[in-house]
């Protein structure tokens, strides 16, 4: 919902800071005083083309902010967009912003971040619906008529499509795959040849390899032995002279060990507390034995063996070239070969194949189609009833030549479904059918799209109509009516008021209004106003409660007097006495 609005050198509104609340804001004042001129700024937020004309006259730049409320179900919708576009800071509040400079230039930004105009249209349309000559109203748009049908249906246990829904798109998913997959095998099939040489022809040559998880890790040790042989010889030698062989000017260490132990055990029989020390050189003599045999073990395996050497570089180059192929590694090597394997019997099994999915993709057609017809009969009837709600509410509102109703386009087509009259029709994720609501504003017209209906109040009233019908339906949480009481009276003025008032309490509601009968209705009442000062004309806007909204009711009412007072009280308890006993 709209909390507040900052407007910046705009128009004739030098600058102004308004805060919104839940329920109904009514906005009055004389013709000219820029209440419209404030509904120009919320559709500037939202998307609508802004100009230089739009900067007030001696400013460079004019500027609008919006501060928005998400919540409920719109808050997942929002989080979405803003996702997309890596926009998504603060969950619970949305500001949208506009900078029209003189130069041309316009600015658009979302929570501080420069975005496209065509993002704050997008943001716009799950926010707000002005109702007037906007193009921002979501009832316009044909593509929401479906959804909102099929919302406004849940309202009614025997009506609602849910359950039908439901399962209509499960077995359109599975239809989905079926023909995914058929589109994949068919595309196989005429490739089949080619692939067929190219799949036997890696996976033999994988075989051939005979490729054991580990082998390059062995090789390469094994390729570092031989081409060192020399040096490891060497040095192994080099460690039994010094430990076991010895030379004519040192002793081995084996033998001075030897020596030790002796001189331990003679030292034990002297002084038996000293045992330890015995036992430790001892073990030191056996370790120093064993690591000799160790050594000796390891010369015998070194060998100077160019052949070998040769052999390893080539294995390893033969895996390293597999690599390049198939993987980083011998394993995946081995899983591409095995995938190559499946792949291949796909292919050579894909007519059979082909065949089965043929035939469950006819029987997920033919269940599809009893589904969307049965989908189909659930809309019609509420279609029937959202008609005969939408024009009581015409009627009510001096419309009462107005006629609705919601026309069903079924679209035929030799490869969709099948339904029960025999016709097979086209079909999408929401069913078998095109909605579109039509109007007949006046006797004798015919049936028209919304969006070609007459402009103004009768616009409006139409959009009230349908708004209050499909309150629970409609998920736009503010809704924007100017110029709602545009040729109708006092007395439909009431009913107009009260039901805005009633539609206040599932969305957040702002109107424009010339009538004191609907003015009185509001839960805010905002007085517009002009004003003139050293020969420039501004815009202010005040709150007005208790008594100054009572002589602003008077005043609307005609020129302010005793009369007009006590008329305006006397609206202004009625409407308390209505909304306080509404259901």
């Amino acid at each position: 919902m709209l909390k507040e609005l900052r407007i910046e050198n705009f128009a004739i509104i030098d600058e102004l800071n308004i805060k919104f609340r839940d329920g109904l804001t009514t906005l009055t004042g004389e013709t000219g005083a820029g209440k419209s001129i404030i509904i120009d700024a919320v559709e500037a937020i939202l998307g609508s083309r802004a100009d230089a004309t739009m900067v007030r006259s001696g400013s460079e730049r004019a500027i609008v902010e919006g501060v928005f409320r998400i919540k409920g179900n719109l808050l997942s919708e929002i989080r979405a967009v803003l996702k997309e576009e890596d926009l998504l800071d603060d969950e619970k509040y949305l500001i949208l912003a506009r900078e029209i400079r003189r130069s041309g230039r316009n600015i658009a930004r979302v929570n501080g971040h420069s975005v496209s105009a065509a993002l704050l249209r997008k943001l716009g349309e799950h926010l707000v619906d002005v109702h007037g000559q906007s193009e921002h109203l979501s009832l316009l748009h044909t593509r929401n008529h479906l959804t909102l049908l099929d919302n406004y249906s849940l309202t009614d246990e025997n009506l609602s499509v849910k359950g039908d829904l439901k399962a209509y798109r499960k077995t359109y998913k599975c239809l989905s795959e079926v023909e995914e997959l058929i589109k994949e095998l068919t595309q196989m099939e005429r490739d089949t040849a080619r692939r067929v040489d190219i799949l036997n022809y890696q996976i033999q040559e994988i075989k051939k390899a005979n490729l054991r998880v580990g082998e390059d890790e062995e090789l390469r040790g094994e390729r570092t032995r031989l081409a060192n042989a020399e040096s490891l010889a060497n040095l192994a030698q080099e460690s039994l002279i010094i430990l076991d062989e010895g030379t004519p000017e040192a002793p081995a260490t084996s033998e001075l060990l030897g020596q030790v132990v002796s001189a331990l055990a003679n030292l034990t029989r002297l002084d038996a507390s000293q045992a330890h020390l015995h036992t430790s050189a001892q073990n030191a003599f056996v370790e120093i034995s064993e690591l000799v045999v160790e050594l000796r073990r390891y010369l015998e395996t070194i060998e100077y063996n160019p052949k070998r050497l040769n052999q390893v570089e080539e294995r390893l180059e033969l895996i390293d070239n597999m690599k390049r192929k198939y993987g980083d590694s011998i394993e995946e090597i081995l899983a591409y070969a095995m995938q190559a394997e499946n792949e291949l019997d796909n292919i050579t099994h894909a007519e059979e194949r082909l065949e089965e999915l043929e035939i469950e993709r006819q029987e997920l057609l033919t269940k599809l189609g009893k589904q969307g017809w049965h989908l189909s009969i659930k809309r019609h009837a509420a279609s029937k009833k959202l008609a005969q709600g939408v024009e009581n509410e015409l009627r009510e509102l001096n419309m009462s030549g107005a006629r609705f109703k919601v026309s069903f386009q079924q679209k035929e087509d030799p490869s969709g479904v099948p339904v029960e009259d025999g016709r097979h029709l086209v079909y999408n994720a929401k069913g078998i059918e095109h909605i579109e609501f039509l109007i007949a504003p006046n006797p004798g017209e015919g049936f028209k799209p919304l969006v070609k209906i007459a402009s103004g109040g009768e616009t409006s009233r139409l959009m009230l109509a349908l708004k209050n019908v499909l309150a629970k339906a409609d998920h736009i949480p503010t809704l924007i009516f100017d110029e709602i009481d545009q040729g109708i009276g006092g007395r439909v003025g009431a009913v107009v008021g009260e039901k805005l008032w009633f539609l206040a309490r599932d969305h957040q509601v702002i109107c424009i209004t010339h009538l004191p009968q609907l003015a009185a209705f509001g839960d805010q009442h905002y007085h517009v106003s002009k004003q003139i000062s050293d020969g420039r004309t501004t815009t202010r806007v005040k709150s007005l409660k208790g008594e100054e909204r009572i002589t602003e009711l008077a005043q609307m009412l005609g020129e302010v007097s005793k009369g007009t007072l006590r008329s305006a009280r006397e609206m202004s308890q009625r409407v308390k006495e209505r909304t306080k006993v509404a259901p």
